[in-house]
């Protein structure tokens, strides 16, 4: 198994080239779901699962990447505002052990900070209703979540 980073130079050099990568947004009640590309430009919203029993889920998510032919995982990894990292951490890092475990895939956790915040407010300046915007937000959040690491890894990538 290869255990989640969130040190992102590292997570590039174990990642797959040309292959996508998945991005999960992890709710109390559901899990948005991501893609990028496999040249890692873009991400893409995908879906929200229920989020279930581990198994599952897990299951649900390796038949997605398995789909999707994606190479690894990037896990929102919800940091308080000043940094410090609380039980929701705690439960991202596990989650992301977790999934290794059962994938063999590279893991990797990005701060999500605000990324909920940021697609609710995306979507309200489109004009979204409330009711659309409950059924879409997390897997919006996990696009966004995965879009700043593909940003990152793209600026990692450029500065070797």
């Amino acid at each position: 198994m290869i255990e989640p980073t969130d040190d992102i130079a590292r997570l590039r050099d174990l990642l797959p080239k040309g292959r996508a990568i998945i991005g999960l947004d992890l709710g109390s009640k559901v899990v948005g779901i991501a893609v990028s590309d496999p040249l890692w430009m873009v991400a893409s919203p995908l879906v929200s699962l229920k989020r279930n029993q581990f198994k599952k889920l897990a299951a649900s998510i390796l038949k997605i990447a398995d789909g999707r032919a994606a190479g690894g995982y990037i896990v929102g990894l919800p940091r308080n505002m000043d940094g410090s990292e609380g039980p929701s951490c705690q439960s991202a890092r596990a989650f992301a052990s977790n999934l290794a475990s059962v994938s063999n895939a590279p893991v990797g956790l990005w701060d999500e900070r605000l990324s909920t915040v940021e697609a609710e407010r995306s979507l309200i300046a489109a004009d979204v209703s409330r009711r659309r915007r409950r059924k879409i937000v997390d897997k919006i959040a996990a696009s966004i979540i995965l879009q700043g690491a593909l940003d990152r890894l793209s600026i990692s990538e450029s500065s070797v």
